[in-house]
């Protein structure tokens, strides 16, 4: 997958088998806002009017898997009902999402690599926080752990390759960089990214309701606290009685902040 880089629009979209019970929508083999809209807007279309014999769609950066009951619909007859959806604007714009204001402490042990990333980019730690708290970031896709939000929108100036060996053991809530991408380990787990903060917040948690706190198409804000604060928003997490801000966000058109 390629960040806003040229393909070949001819090509796309095209829909493609992944074994007998699935086929893949792919909008574009790009990481680009307007790709991605594309792709939930037509999960939106698809669970709004139900195609019989599709039993669930999974939203990918230019793509949707879609998994279908093979004694209830064929795959040609659902490829061409795909299509004539993509046809009539199923494939359009989805503009009104969820921004989600989660809270990072930058410092000390929460911040194992923050001084790898300080040495990659040559900016200082503050500048470092500043420009990785500036964004609003897309949530592209969901995906290695039950909650792990891929993000699009990273500062180009934080970019920095992943570790050369992973961790067997990341902490749950930890906030890293990896390559162009930021995200969120929502559990306990082996990884490579470069550790910069971490969050007192419980992106998945399976004694809620909804055990995944946003969605594929919502938005994230990152914003700083100190040591302190992490303590006792954590303490909050544990009673169950601390909520995460959020309200109603429509990308804007102006472009990232950094520009």
């Amino acid at each position: 997958m390629i960040m806003e880089s040229p393909y070949t629009p001819g090509k796309f979209p095209r829909i493609t088998p992944c074994g007998e019970s699935a086929l893949l929508v792919e909008f574009a083999p790009v990481i680009s806002a307007a790709v991605n809209d594309r792709v939930h807007a037509l999960a939106k279309n698809l669970a709004a009017d139900p195609v019989p014999g599709i039993v669930e769609t999974v939203p990918a950066y230019g793509s949707l898997l879609v998994y279908f009951d093979l004694c209830r619909v064929r795959y040609r007859k659902l490829r061409g009902l795909l299509r004539r959806r993509i046809a009539q604007g199923g494939g359009g714009s989805v503009p009104v999402r969820t921004l989600f204001f989660i809270p990072v402490c930058y410092a000390g042990e929460f911040a194992e690599d923050l001084g790898e990333v300080v040495s990659h980019t040559g900016l200082s730690p503050e500048e470092i926080i500043r420009r990785h708290t500036a964004p609003r970031y897309r949530i592209f896709m969901l995906g290695f752990l039950p909650g792990f939000p891929y993000l699009g929108g990273l500062d180009p100036r934080l970019e920095t390759p992943r570790r050369k060996s992973p961790r067997t053991a990341v902490p749950r809530g930890a906030v890293g960089i990896g390559g162009n991408q930021t995200g969120i380990y929502p559990l306990v787990s082996p990884g490579g990214w470069q550790l910069i903060g971490r969050t007192p917040v419980r992106p998945y948690d399976s004694h809620r309701e909804e055990p995944v706190l946003y969605k594929t198409g919502d938005f994230i804000a990152f914003f700083p606290i100190d040591r302190e604060k992490y303590a006792e928003i954590e303490k909050q997490v544990e009673a169950g009685s601390y909520e995460v801000r959020r309200e109603a966000y429509t990308p804007q058109e102006e472009g990232p902040p950094w520009e």
